[in-house]
């Protein structure tokens, strides 16, 4: 086996040429060649070399090999490059009696493309015996037969090709006859029995002969038949077929026992001797399958349906004979005209089941079509399904490549059914159609999408640590890890904010959360941007603007600016005797950290000394007189005082003034002394002495007034473009805070400058009160002061 096998290696012819672009083939191809019956896994060609492919190129490429066979006769082992043989070939049962028995196959590759052809040449083997059809062959001869008359024989069948097949026929040693090998019309041996002497029937009725063909294999085979020879009496007539050869054309779609035609033979002899039978001579196995003949009427019917694409004609030997024994010969060729009743087949060689998205020109598939029909009925139209942006591209014979006609997108369709349909051109047209499934995978070409541009959130102040304040969404039309979102603060432009302090964002879903407890008097708001990013490759991302509202709350009490209750002195105010009814004793001016309506403040009187004497107006603090003084009025009182602002829960602060009655401007600010002076008993010298000093007190008061005055009033002027920096309350007061006096919340007789900053500084506050309270005068419900003291 091991010597078989190196001389079959050595027959074997290398190819020079292959493929160099995926689009080229070979046109010429290699031929291998293998015994037959050899052994499953049996070497037939080391592939790789042949086609000048590196090792392991074969894997890397996705090599197959197609044979034109139904049943698949190779395995190509992709490691090692060989090819070898699926199972045992037996060359009859392949080929039959076609000589050379040649298999056809092909090989492509991937990456690129590449196709490659070949051929399998099976050497015959001497595995088969010559057999004859029958074991037993008579033959009726004349007695008047001269001797070299020849009589055929039925030949005998050998299923080997060349020298292995049938050689030649012997018969046992006799002295009445010898066999000649002789060739029919098709080639084959039959034999040919010669006459050596004439026959005597009264000495010898019958003969018997041994009938022996041999083949030409090493060792030869052989096959034995027993021949009996009957000697007749004389019939010098043998019949003669009218026609010779008949011809008749039969379609392939007759079924079976369909007459064929009628072969008719005459006889000139007459009574038995004239009696003419027909039957098939030396006809194949395959032929006896097909065929059968009336041996009294001549008719050929059809015993089988004939198939145009495994035999496309036959050429019957008919035989009449009459009955006295001789025959003659004839000949009906059969031509099979083809129909088409064979649909294209279609196979898919590979199949891409996944294309990536935005890639133009990618191979899905290979695709070959077949056939078995010739003509215009083996004429074959491929297409696929419209509407889809695949095109199919010839490549070589019957294979055709699907590629993508442009880019595909993903997000617009990510599943195509593509119909692969294969017509031929025959009537009636018969199609094939094969469906495929095509999915888009993802790349990442979309960054995420936020479903709004900005978001803005409101937190009220003082909340709870890690309090839930919104969610942020975005969405990506990609899929799996490219739509995957994770969410990030970005840094926040504006430095000085501790962004990572305040916020902080679940990066799975979203959602932002106040980290600690924000303050309104401290931070009104701000904003900041967020990120969204998938889990491409590369990162895509997108952002969005967040803005922070902070809402107040009511959780600053008021707090009174004047008058000033750390003072360590108490503050006094004084109070003319003579004030009228509504006189203005002060103002209580507070103020609220907080904003909006839990700024709004009102004030209230809560305790007095004197009740009925003082009271206060609600919106605007200023403490007034309701009625005339008397002198059973007692000269010191006390007034507490509530300032509240109107927030939930309302807040509140409380503030204590002193009232000192005096009787006139004149009068010192000292208390009373317990036991009053005469004045008569004074000196008129030092009374004199006191209104001089008066006097001058007066004037100089004046006069320092005016000039107070008039350095505020500039220094106002001076202040005026810088009092944006200065807080000062908006908004309106509510309805039930009403100005009594139709003056605002300040009178035209008190004047306050406040700038109250954010720094920790000490605010600043100015406050002017009138001091002559007899040059006062009431117009329309409003106090007017002629001179003004400042106290700072």
């Amino acid at each position: 086996m091991e010597k078989l096998e190196r001389n079959h290696r050595n027959r074997q012819v290398i190819p020079f040429l292959f493929m160099l672009l995926w689009d080229q083939v070979l046109m010429v191809p290699t031929r291998y060649s293998v015994l037959e019956e050899s052994e499953s896994g049996s070497f037939v060609a080391h592939l790789a070399k042949d086609l000048g492919l590196g090792a392991g190129e074969l894997a890397a490429r996705s090599a197959r090999v197609v044979s034109d066979h139904d049943k698949q006769q190779f395995i190509l082992d992709s490691e090692t490059g060989d090819l070898l043989l699926r199972e045992k070939l037996d060359r009859e049962e392949l080929c039959g009696s076609v000589d050379p028995c040649v298999l056809h196959f092909q090989v492509f590759l991937e990456k690129p493309v590449q196709f490659f052809q070949g051929e399998l040449l099976i050497q015959d083997i001497n595995d088969n015996s010559p057999e004859f059809p029958d074991k037993e062959l008579l033959l009726k001869i004349l007695e008047n037969s001269q001797p070299g008359t020849r009589f055929s024989l039925k030949l005998a069948q050998d299923l080997d090709v060349g020298s292995n097949g049938l050689q030649q026929y012997t018969v046992n040693p006799n002295s009445h006859f010898h066999v000649l090998t002789r060739n029919n019309s098709e080639g084959k041996k039959y034999p040919e029995l010669v006459q050596d002497r004439a026959l005597d029937r009264e000495e010898q009725a019958e003969l018997s002969l041994i009938l022996t063909a041999l083949d030409g294999g090493s060792p030869p085979r052989s096959g034995t038949a027993l021949v009996r020879i009957l000697i007749m009496d004389i019939n010098d007539n043998a019949p003669e077929f009218v026609n010779n050869p008949y011809e008749v054309q039969v379609l392939e779609s007759s079924p079976p026992d369909s007459p064929v035609l009628t072969v008719f033979a005459q006889d000139a002899d007459a009574g038995n001797f004239g009696r003419v039978s027909y039957g098939l001579f030396q006809a194949s196995d395959e032929i006896q399958k097909t065929f059968s003949i009336n041996e009294f009427t001549g008719e050929i019917r059809l015993k089988t349906k004939l198939d145009f694409e495994k035999t496309k004609s036959y050429h019957v030997e008919i035989e009449a004979t009459d009955g006295g024994g001789l025959s003659g010969k004839g000949s009906v060729v059969i031509e099979v005209l083809d129909v088409n009743d064979n649909a294209p087949e279609l196979t898919i060689s590979s199949l891409t089941s996944s294309v990536p998205e935005n890639s133009p020109e990618t191979v899905v598939a290979i695709i070959r079509i077949r056939d078995r029909d010739s003509g215009e009925n083996g004429k074959m139209i491929c297409s696929i399904s419209d509407h889809v942006p695949f095109i199919l591209k010839p490549s070589y014979k019957n294979f055709y490549t699907l590629v993508t006609e442009s880019p595909l997108d993903r997000e617009s369709r990510a599943e195509y059914n593509i119909t692969i349909t294969v017509s031929d051109l025959g009537t009636p047209r018969l199609t094939t159609q094969h469906t495929i499934t095509v999915k888009v995978s993802d790349i990442n070409d979309n960054a995420p999408a936020f479903s709004q541009t900005s978001y803005t959130m409101f937190v009220r102040e003082n909340n709870s640590p890690a309090l839930h304040i919104g969610t942020i969404s975005a969405t990506d039309s990609d899929s799996g890890y490219n739509a995957h979102i994770t969410y990030s603060l970005l840094p926040p432009h504006d430095q000085q904010l501790a962004l990572h302090s305040l916020i902080s964002i679940n990066a799975d879903n979203g959602q932002l959360f106040a980290l600690s407890a924000l303050d309104y008097e401290a931070l009104q708001g701000f904003e900041f941007y967020v990120g969204a990013t998938d889990r491409g490759s590369p990162e895509l991302s997108s952002q969005a603007l967040v803005r922070v509202v902070v809402l107040d709350d009511n959780d600053n009490a008021p707090f009174v600016l004047y008058p000033l209750q750390n003072a360590s002195a108490p503050c006094t105010e004084v109070l003319p005797r003579a004030a009228e009814p509504g006189y203005l004793v002060t103002k209580v001016v507070a103020v609220d950290r907080d904003s909006g309506q839990n700024a709004w403040l009102s004030f209230q009187l809560l305790k007095a000394t004197e009740p009925g004497l003082f009271s206060v107006w609600a919106h605007n603090g200023e403490v007034r007189t309701t009625r005339l003084l008397s002198e059973r009025d007692a000269p010191k009182h006390r007034l507490l005082l509530l300032v509240k602002d109107n927030g939930e829960p309302q807040r509140s602060a409380s503030v204590t003034l002193h009232v000192l009655l005096v009787d006139g401007f004149s009068q010192p600010y000292l208390p009373l002394p317990e036991v009053a002076r005469d004045p008569a008993q004074d000196d008129p010298d030092v009374l004199t002495l006191y209104l001089v000093i008066a006097l001058a007190s007066v004037s100089s008061l004046f006069l320092l007034s005016v000039l107070m005055f008039v350095g505020v009033r500039l220094c106002r002027r001076a202040r005026e473009p810088s009092l944006g920096g200065c807080s000062v309350p908006e908004g309106h007061f509510p309805g039930h805070l009403v100005d009594v006096s139709h003056a605002g919340t300040l009178s035209q007789s008190y004047q306050y400058d406040m700038c109250l900053t954010g720094e920790s500084g000490t605010g600043e506050f100015k406050f002017l009160k009138p001091i002559v309270p007899n040059l006062m005068v009431q117009d329309t419900g409003n106090l007017h002061c002629r001179d003004s003291f400042v106290f700072s």
